[in-house]
């Protein structure tokens, strides 16, 4: 579907405007202020049923225009680009000097930076390589006024407005509309292996799981994978004739040496706890691998979406209440960090606010969690407490801040957490 009617059809706008460069756009944002008109922030359109729905009408402001590279010093291992570069264009710039952001996300050829940053999106290496936040440095916005403004610098060991960069990733857009950002690299790695296991139950898992905080491995991601959708996966099957459904997968990186080391000692790590048989894959099967689970958040059609974030240790028990809903939805669980998104296979006969308020928010709730909703492309029951679940979050601190930098509420309007 055009990007132009995707964009139209979910946002109530009655134009989106193209900005050329970062002052063009400042001078739309004033003019909007002035009139006290709402905009909504435009990269690749990837998220937009993320947040409650948009109901007051506005414009749509597309960054596309500014995406050019602003300063590479690749030996100092940072970027600064515009914020409207997609993920994929960015990748294939920084992968000519062996460089990479490891940020995985999908969609990569129409995401745009921008938009992974303000709705703070982080894949499966967030395990072993960090967070979105962990790897932006420097910072440039233009707030509800229309004034352009920035937080810290093109250097790693520049700190001054460091609370600046956390303060945007993932504030929706909401805050300010962001213009350009300067990035913490890392060298792409020499060797990429993927171990598979298919534990007998959820019960095996999470001593499996346990495990491996005492690993003498190093993973860059760990996985849990369970529903129809894996199941059918030929990468993890391997030569299994039959499966559960249910998948430990431990991305492991490094060099060749490095890697066929940790193949082998995770092999008998998990022989210790009892796994008899698992398979390494390897080449461009682990590639096509991991770009699978970097794609599930977004891949075909759900009638629901969710994520929950919770301590690592209530895992288990929120995939087991998930899966007592909806036998048949397909689950990943950035495991090492307590997140599991689950695509449902039916929107819930109960509703949402009874299923998620009444059910999931609480078992989420008993391991210091929460559950949200990514996606809902019926649109119905998309309340504050459905749509951003029970957080226990300053929502007046939150509030205060975002009068004070966008007083007339025109920045992404009414679709974040904030008291109104």
């Amino acid at each position: 579907m055009p990007l132009v009617s995707t964009v139209s059809e979910t946002l109530p706008i009655s134009e989106t405007i193209t900005p050329g460069d970062a002052a063009e756009l400042a001078e739309v944002v004033r003019g909007c202020h002035d009139g006290e008109t709402a905009i909504y922030p435009i990269g690749g359109a990837t998220s937009l049923d993320y947040g409650l729905p948009a109901k007051r009408q506005g414009i749509g402001l597309s960054l596309a225009q500014l995406s050019s590279i602003v300063d590479y010093p690749a030996r100092d291992m940072t970027i600064t680009v515009g914020a409207g570069i997609t993920m994929k264009t960015l990748a294939e710039i920084l992968a000519k000097e062996r460089q990479q952001l490891p940020i995985d996300v999908p969609q990569a050829n129409e995401a745009t930076l921008g938009g992974v940053v303000a709705t703070n999106f982080n894949g499966p290496r967030r395990f072993g390589q960090g967070t979105v936040r962990d790897h932006v440095i420097g910072i440039r916005a233009v707030d509800g006024r229309g004034s352009s403004f920035k937080g810290g610098g093109r250097v790693v060991k520049n700190v001054a407005g460091y609370d600046f960069c956390k303060l945007l990733t993932g504030s929706m857009g909401t805050l300010g509309v962001i213009t350009e950002l300067t990035l913490k690299l890392k060298p792409i790695a020499e060797s990429l292996a993927i171990a598979v296991c298919s534990p007998a139950d959820l019960t095996q898992t999470e001593q499996l799981l346990a495990a491996l905080i005492n690993s003498d491995t190093t993973p860059c991601a760990v996985e849990l994978l369970a529903g129809p959708t894996w199941a059918a996966n030929k990468h993890l099957t391997g030569e299994a004739s039959a499966t559960n459904g249910l998948f430990l997968v431990v991305a492991l990186e490094g060099t060749e040496l490095e890697v066929a080391w940790m193949a082998k000692q995770l092999g008998l790590e998990w022989r210790h706890v009892g796994i008899r048989s698992h398979h390494i894959v390897e080449g461009e099967a682990a590639r096509e691998l991991f770009a699978n689970m970097t794609e599930f958040p977004s891949c075909g059609e759900s009638p629901l979406v969710l994520r929950a974030t919770m301590v690592p240790s209530g895992i288990t028990r929120f995939i087991g209440a998930l899966q007592s809903l909806d036998k048949n939805c397909s689950l990943q669980s950035h495991a090492g960090n307590g997140i599991v998104i689950a695509r449902l296979s039916e929107f819930p006969s109960a509703g949402l606010a009874r299923t998620l308020v009444g059910k999931l928010q609480a078992v989420a709730a008993a391991a210091q969690g929460d559950v949200i909703v990514l996606s809902n492309p019926g649109g119905s029951e998309m309340t504050h407490q459905s749509v951003w679940g029970a957080i226990d979050a300053p929502f007046e601190l939150m509030t205060a801040v975002k009068h004070a930098i966008d007083p007339k509420n025109i920045l992404n309007p009414d679709r974040f957490g904030y008291v109104s």
